[in-house]
């Protein structure tokens, strides 16, 4: 459970008014001093992540946000801005009521959480403070149409009863994508063919080919791995062509033109566009490249922040392409981690780094924003695959 990558778990973020008890509720949910409690109302200033293995849930990430009436005049609306960002990683909401009555502010979160879709609760985190919790907890239930149960963070009860409610609530189809999807089946053999260049940490492999790798072994297939310059070695000790070729997509003409013409083909840029996201809905946004002037302006976000490396495929190999195909003027802009912009209105396309480093429900939610300003999104895989024309060629999973 502990080796349960982030973006592998399950997020449940926990919202609520300052001092509505989030941080109690998280310490004896998990049995830990994790999160500071005061009765100074905003002790909680970021969001405090904690990992934990949950009844019949399993592997789970919970996070403690800052209340969203934060008024501080300096870092409030910075506080509730890294609030939003957490329910927008959310694949669970449980807000917690600061009473049995809703305040205004809480009624407003409400009527967002049910425009939003996100699955959702009430719990009543000060049970012990209440005449009759269970009761109030029924009153939100009927009113607000979501489970709603009553706890006690000081007494440590009712989180049975919480586990329970989320399993009613709990995403369908989460943890059921897989990477390699139809693409793989038991016995197939499998070539990986991965550059190893400064981007990749020395001793390690990145997360991608290793999640990718992991999945394949549980799905019993035959895996082989070579560097590209040495595939045609590895090919030949293949008695027949693999059935799929994954490699990395800065590579993605080399290996296309090496590739017996019976194996299919991809990258794990392009399998983590449907694993992550909505594989289609970026193919479609890597095929706008083609409408880029050099007077369009294109932003290429990544998940994760990195100093740049001399041949960063984000910030050096991709723009090369792009001023290649569109002309020296492009405008690019570049943001990283969760800086994300609200307003996308200024840029023709958005291209987007595989997103190993988020979860899926924030990568829809990225894609969503930008389909919502009717503004073209697609994810180095895809872009990198439309610029070397084979976009229409490669696999999907």
């Amino acid at each position: 459970m502990e080796n349960t990558p982030q973006v592998s778990r399950l997020h449940i973020a926990l919202i609520g008014l300052r001092n509505a008890g989030k941080s109690s509720l998280l310490n004896a949910w998990v049995g830990q001093d994790v999160a500071i409690v005061s009765d100074v109302a905003g002790t909680t200033t970021d969001t405090v992540r904690k990992p934990v293995e949950l009844p019949g849930l399993g592997a789970c990430l919970l996070l403690d946000t800052p209340g969203f009436d934060d008024t501080d005049r300096q870092l409030g609306q910075l506080r509730i801005d890294r609030m939003q960002a957490s329910v927008k990683q959310a694949d669970i909401v449980v807000m917690v009521a600061s009473g049995p009555i809703l305040t205004e502010e809480e009624r407003e979160w409400t009527d967002m959480l049910k425009r939003k879709g996100t699955p959702w609760m009430v719990v009543l985190a000060k049970a012990d403070l209440l005449r009759n919790a269970d009761r109030e907890a029924e009153h939100f239930a009927e009113e607000l149409k979501v489970p709603a149960v009553a706890v006690s963070a000081l007494r440590r009860t009712g989180f049975d009863r919480l586990n329970e409610a989320l399993l009613q609530i709990l995403p369908p189809d989460f943890g059921k994508e897989t990477i390699t999807g139809h693409l793989a089946k038991e016995g197939d053999r499998v070539l990986l063919v991965m550059p190893q260049d400064k981007e990749a940490p020395k001793g390690r492999l990145i997360l991608p080919q290793v999640q990718t790798i992991r999945e394949l072994l549980d799905k019993k297939c035959i895996v082989t791995c070579c560097t590209p310059d040495k595939m045609e070695q590895a090919l030949a000790t293949f008695h027949k062509s693999p059935e799929l070729i994954i490699t990395d997509s800065q590579v993605f003409p080399q290996v296309f033109g090496l590739k017996p013409a019976d194996s299919k083909l991809t990258s794990f840029s392009v399998l983590f566009a449907a694993y992550k996201g909505d594989a289609k809905a970026l193919r479609d946004g890597a095929k706008s490249i083609a409408r880029l002037t050099e007077h369009s302006h294109v932003l290429i976000a990544e998940a994760c922040a990195h100093v740049p490396a001399n041949e960063d495929i984000g910030r050096v190999k991709l723009p090369r392409l792009l001023r290649k195909r569109i002309g020296e003027g492009l405008e690019i802009s570049f943001v990283n981690g969760r800086d994300f912009p609200k307003d996308l209105s200024p840029y023709q396309l958005i291209i987007h780094c595989g997103a190993c480093m988020f979860n899926r429900r924030y990568v829809l939610d990225r894609i969503r924003s930008a389909q919502e300003q009717s503004v073209p999104i697609t994810n180095y895989g895809m872009a990198i695959a439309c610029l070397t024309g084979i976009l229409d060629k490669i696999d999907l999973a």
